[in-house]
């Protein structure tokens, strides 16, 4: 057994029931991928099991009222998160340097980096992708890396590494480390045909979703395999995309498409659906290429 597996299996007999666990002294979250930056204190530690993650490979932007990378991969696995404050004396540079050439060492993929102000806002990097406000701070001060690790006889675990100096001086070093679970398990859903789709595609049709002309959806609508995928995968967030041809203008196609997905999303929302899961987007007719018998007013989920 492989002994990423054995940390995790560890981990989870040490605090049952519990993915969160925070002390300034607590070092069983050391994983073994990583070796943690000298004098540093790991303050938090959290294990997310079977979840999807979106590896950022680019500088981030904003898009509406959402922050997307120029470029990203989609990943499934068990994901290990950990926060290391750097004990002062030492620099953000000292930091970020450790862990290259400890990576390098090691011979670990380096897929994207960046650093400063380049990588884009500090508040995006802390509060859409890693969702730990922890991490804002100054652009100048920032630095981002993700890592693919190869392993024998194993998928690849991947590694994003953030590192930031707050205004406060503050240090810390961020790591996601994604690996394969070991069950095997992508989403669970009840349709095989939907769950093929989603894993190859990132991507999946609503079926029996049908609107009227007045946009709304027809009675003999069935909302059941989109409940079934949301909310049985209540860490998976998504786009929710309307469709919609005719010989309207532009704009009013637009904006009906997007009434068509927000009413859906009210209607999903309203059977139990997390709200956070779901953005409602219509982009009318302008991308009408699909494989389905009739693609001009499909709706899809389409992962974050």
């Amino acid at each position: 057994m492989p002994i990423a597996i054995l940390f995790k299996s560890l981990l989870l007999l040490l605090f049952p029931g519990i993915l969160l666990a925070q002390s300034e002294n607590l070092t069983i979250g050391d994983h073994p991928l990583v070796e943690r930056f000298p004098d540093s204190t790991l303050t938090e530690i959290e294990v997310v099991e079977d979840a999807s993650y979106r590896l950022v490979l680019g500088t981030l932007q904003r898009n509406r009222e959402t922050i997307v990378p120029e470029n990203s991969q989609r990943l499934r696995g068990d994901i290990t998160k950990l926060t290391y404050q750097i004990t002062q004396g030492f620099s953000g540079d000292d930091a970020h340097a450790f862990f290259m050439e400890q990576f390098a060492e090691k011979g670990f993929v380096e897929l994207f980096s960046c650093s400063g102000r380049a990588c884009g806002s500090s508040n995006y990097w802390a509060n859409d992708i890693f969702r730990n406000r922890i991490l804002y701070g100054p652009e100048r001060n920032q630095y981002f890396s993700a890592f693919r690790v190869d392993q024998a006889g194993a998928e690849p675990a991947h590694i994003s590494l953030y590192v930031i100096t707050r205004a406060n001086r503050r240090i810390y070093a961020y790591l996601e480390i994604v690996e394969e679970n070991v069950s095997g398990a992508v989403v669970s859903l009840a349709s095989p045909e939907l769950l093929e789709t989603l894993n190859e595609r990132g991507s999946v049709a609503l079926p029996d979703i049908a609107f009227q002309s007045d946009d709304a959806l027809t009675e003999d609508s069935d909302l059941q395999a989109a409940l079934e995928l949301l909310q049985s995968n209540p860490d998976l967030q998504f786009y929710l995309v309307a469709h919609l041809s005719g010989d309207a203008p532009l704009a009013e196609l637009l904006s009906r498409s997007r009434q068509r997905a927000e009413t859906l999303r009210d209607l999903l929302i309203a059977e139990g659906v997390q709200a956070a899961q779901l953005i409602a987007e219509g982009v009318g007719p302008l991308a009408p290429a699909c494989e389905l018998p009739d693609c001009a007013e499909r709706v899809e989920l389409v992962l974050r």
